[in-house]
């Protein structure tokens, strides 16, 4: 038995991280029983645990996905904790030992706020010589700083940590984030402690009321820090900054994370000078809860482009979010000009989509080789220009991608190449948008956290990386921002000045901490976020009033769905009614506040909130519905929302409704921001889970794979952000590098691979399993390290009437699978355990790894003729190609596409001759 995954508050060996309670998790693997039967939590003061501070002793109740305990933490101090399981089988096994460590806490700052001459726009480093006690030795050294903007620390000049844009993201008018440094080996030397500060999302331009040189939050550079040496004797020292500190200037002079940044390394030195004390920005200095941002993957470029135009430009392959590095050896004075891009455009370098963002680096040389790094600034990118250097070759760059580090969660391939490069364009959007904040996109002037977004994609997210710490910082933010404006949420957060709001975006504070409760099954979440729930769904009812204000607001909407019947490349808005869309989302907040009131134990607010959201379903259905169940808004959207939740008595309508409208729009999406993440969930919901796979595998616009055929190595922001011909559709917001539609792949996991949450069992330690298997896609392979535990699902199919089914179940889980058309015969096999208990034709599973082969009660292949309706053969890239080698297919008007060739011969008359309509008839059936 192997314990591993050992975490405290979702963090594995924190080192000054926000410790408002301790919560501990757990995983278990390669253990003979198949379930915990009791667990001990130990903290200790020391790595041998021999000073024991807190013994649970051995509980039967304690629970591996939250097991919180209460303590009195002291401030800057390690401590050390093991758990030890029990299984069903008598087996105990102890973890390694691990560790975490308080920051300040509650502890006043010795260290002072200063500041430099910030109207200088050379970056300013701020200095201190460190000399520790003389004889004695250093036996802990930690570094406790924030800088604003943004602050790289050295040491002799050598980096700090390995971070990247400290100390984040937030609203610094509410709180302002500081880290803390193990610098222990640093300082058993004397030496010169530098801090570089930048301007970042501070004191530069960010958002969309920024201005060139004026920052939203302040426009002087501002530094604090304290360096504590604890020696063996048990003495210490604490150095913190003030007016003793020196402020040297770098050759740096210009950054933001739009524009980039300029450094110029023939500057003469200035005079150093002293630091000054200055005012403490708003917000005070709180204990850090942004995961570490890093490099992650190092590019080599696939490719150095000499282009028509007669540029230089080096393609990475993939576009990614974070910086690069370029070797430059050139005369002294060489002014060297680099800009980075998503696109090519006939060839040539592109980046005009970025709008005001310039996204470029300056630099000019002394002369010295030198390795180019920006400090204070990121790209979204695939493509880098470089001018100024005429000898360039293909290994002098390389690509650098930064994002928060989180722990990889599930895996997915398939046997359909177009389908896996998605599923990495997905991985890949979630990975450049995933840099502190969840953004929108990663390249152009805005890379702002739009609550919308995050939202839809949290499953899909959740899916791939463990990203509750992630979104745990993010509503965090959100929460303070709902503080100050009554309960508003503001469409991006932080919020930089925008004070807006709306449905589904808004909503965000509520379905986002459901979803992770949902996959996490700790409850801490809903504790932290009850409050910001509560609130969001109160500021609604205030806006609603007796007359429904809150529809008349402004609402996104559908956003960016395709038909709006007002077309044309920079149409935003869908067709769905926004009131509708609005008022059915305040009924599902409401409900989630009732929700998390239950499990919380809160029964008058979970009797509040539930009457309130039945109120607005009711309003909901009372409006928008005919005495029938006919949804009166005919949009893909509004009738994927009626299925989903339950808006009609009458489903068999709706659901024919909804197959008519696409039918009518040849089995093509027309959904948006609201309707696409829910698409394929809800028709597999609703027994057409044909369709959501002819969505998913379809290679014409508007598509997943339609963008994968045009070269996308992300997720785009629209449907058409390219043409057919590879030309950008138009540049007043186009992004390639969006994952709001990226949500599909929650579906791939749920239900296409079969690992389905089920919500009566938060935290996955059951879930249903029933794959989905399709003969174009021949198979897949998904895992998904759980809170609970490893699952595996995969399907093969050998030929279109055998498939084999494997499914992993972890210790201490459980897994209902129904297989997909298996005749009773195959439940009969006594000799393979996964039919040791069967019921109703679902397999009821234990922990282990399970396996069947089995002849299929139907082929999956599906069979083409001459009486098959027009509509299948065009949206089959083989077929329509074979079709169209004998009829002009292209030119039947889409009324006539239920048609077969033969119906559409007898009916119009021309039928085409016996021998042509044979030969057609048996190329289809050979495919």
């Amino acid at each position: 038995m192997q314990i591993y995954d050992t975490k405290v508050n979702h963090l594995t060996n924190p080192l000054g991280f926000r410790m408002d309670r301790t919560v501990f998790s757990w995983k278990v693997k390669d253990a003979k029983g198949t379930r915990q039967n009791a667990a001990r939590i130990r903290i200790a003061s020391d790595t041998a645990m021999q000073e024991i501070l807190y013994d649970s002793g051995w509980e039967k109740e304690a629970d591996s996905l939250s097991f919180p305990v209460k303590s009195d933490l002291k401030p800057r101090t390690r401590y050390y904790w093991t758990v030890a399981v029990e299984s069903d089988a008598g087996e105990q096994e102890t973890s390694d030992v691990q560790w975490f460590e308080t920051a300040k806490r509650e502890e006043d700052w010795v260290g002072k706020w200063i500041t430099c001459d910030s109207t200088e726009k050379r970056h300013p480093y701020f200095e201190k010589e460190i000399c520790p006690a003389a004889g004695k030795e250093v036996a802990k050294a930690r570094l406790y700083i924030s800088g604003l903007g943004l602050y790289e620390a050295f040491y002799n000049g050598e980096r700090i940590g390995n971070e990247y844009f400290t100390p984040y993201s937030n609203d610094y008018n509410e709180w302002v984030q500081y880290q803390t440094y193990d610098v222990t080996e640093q300082m058993k030397h004397s030496g010169t402690l530098s801090v570089l500060l930048g301007n970042g999302w501070y004191k530069a331009r960010f958002g969309f009321t920024a201005k060139e040189d004026v920052g939203f939050y302040g426009n002087e550079w501002k530094l604090i820090a304290e360096l504590h040496l604890e020696y063996a004797d048990g003495t210490e020292d604490v150095i913190g900054t003030d007016e003793s500190w020196m402020v040297r200037r770098s050759t740096i002079t210009f950054s933001n994370l739009y524009d980039g940044e300029h450094r110029d390394d023939t500057l003469e030195n200035v005079p150093v000078c002293h630091a000054s004390l200055c005012e403490a920005p708003k917000g005070k200095p709180e204990e850090r809860m942004s995961l570490p941002v890093t490099v992650h993957e190092v590019f080599e470029p696939v490719e150095l482009i000499h282009t028509p135009a007669g540029e230089q430009v080096f393609d990475l392959g993939q576009e990614i979010t974070g910086l690069f590095t370029l070797n430059v050896h050139a005369p002294a004075g060489t002014k060297i000009h680099i800009q980075t891009g998503e696109i090519l455009q006939e060839g040539n370098f592109y980046n005009a989509n970025l709008r005001s963002a310039k996204s470029e680096y300056f630099f000019v040389t002394d002369g010295s080789e030198q390795v180019l790094i920006p400090h204070f600034t990121y790209y979204g990118y695939r493509y880098v220009k470089v001018e100024g250097i005429t000898d360039l070759k293909k290994e002098d760059l390389k690509g650098l991608a930064l994002y928060s580090n989180l722990d990889a969660a599930g895996t997915m391939t398939t046997g359909h190449d177009l389908v896996n490069r998605f599923i990495e364009n997905v991985r890949w959007g979630l990975q450049g948008n995933f840099l502190d904040v969840p953004t929108d996109c990663p390249q152009r002037d805005e890379r702002m956290g739009w609550t919308g977004d995050a939202q839809v994609f949290s499953p899909t997210a959740t899916y791939l990386k463990d990203t509750y710490t992630f979104y745990a910082k993010y509503l965090y933010d959100m929460a303070k921002e709902q503080r100050v404006l009554g309960g508003k949420v503001p469409d991006v957060v932080p919020s930089c000045g925008v004070e807006s709001t709306a449905c589904v975006w808004g909503d965000a504070s509520c379905i986002i901490p459901w979803n992770l409760y949902l996959f996490y099954g700790d409850k801490s979440i809903l504790e932290d976020q009850f409050e910001s729930m509560k609130s969001w769904v109160d500021y609604i009812r205030k806006v609603d009033g007796a007359d429904h204000g809150w529809r008349y607001v402004f609402h996104y909407g559908d956003w960016l769905a395709l038909d709006n019947p007002v077309g044309g490349a920079e149409q935003v808005l869908g067709a769905t009614d926004e009131e509708f869309i609005a008022n059915l989302y305040y009924a599902v907040s409401a409900g989630l506040v009732a929700n998390a009131a239950a499990v919380l134990g809160m029964e008058a607010e979970e009797k509040e909130y539930r009457a309130l959201s039945e109120e607005q379903f009711d309003v909901v259905k009372k409006e928008y519905y005919s005495a029938t169940g006919r949804c009166c808004i005919k949009t893909q959207t509004a009738l994927i929302l009626t299925l989903k939740y339950h808006l009609s008595e009458n489903e068999d309508l709706v659901k024919r409704q909804l197959k008519k409208l696409f039918e009518d729009s040849n089995r093509k999406l027309k959904t948006g921001f609201v309707g696409t993440p829910l698409l394929c969930n809800v028709l597999t919901d609703y027994g057409m889970e044909d369709l959501a796979y002819d969505l998913l595998l379809n290679e014409e616009y508007p598509g997943w794979l339609h963008e994968v055929k045009l070269g996308a190595t992300t997720v785009w922001e629209r449907w058409n952000s390219l043409l057919d011909d590879g030309t950008i559709s138009g540049i007043s917001m186009n992004s390639m590098n969006h994952y709001s539609y990226g949500s599909v792949l929650e579906w791939m996991f749920r239900h296409a691979a079969g690992l389905n949450t089920i919500d009566a069992v938060p935290g996955m330690r059951k879930i249903a399993v029933a794959p989905l298997l399709n003969w174009k896609l021949r198979k897949i392979d998904a895992s998904y390290d759980s809170p609970a535990g490893m699952y595996r699902s995969g399907w093969e199919l050998t030929d279109p009437k055998h498939a084999t089914i494997r499914v992993s179940v972890p210790f201490g889980c459980s897994a209902d699978l129904m297989l997909p058309f298996a005749g009773e015969e195959v439940y009969k096999d006594v000799t393979n355990p996964m039919f040791a208990d069967v019921e109703n034709g679902i397999c009821h599973l234990k922990p282990g790894e399970y396996a069947v082969t089995y002849e299929l009660t139907e082929s999956l292949k599906k069979e083409y003729s001459i009486d098959t309706p027009i509509r299948e053969l065009q949206n089959n890239p083989e077929t329509a190609d074979v079709l169209g080698k004998f009829v002009p297919a292209n030119a039947i008007p889409n009324q006539y596409l239920g048609y077969s060739i033969r119906e559409m011969s007898e009916k119009f008359g021309g039928r085409l001759p016996k021998d042509v309509m044979e030969m057609l008839d048996k190329k289809l059936r050979e495919l």
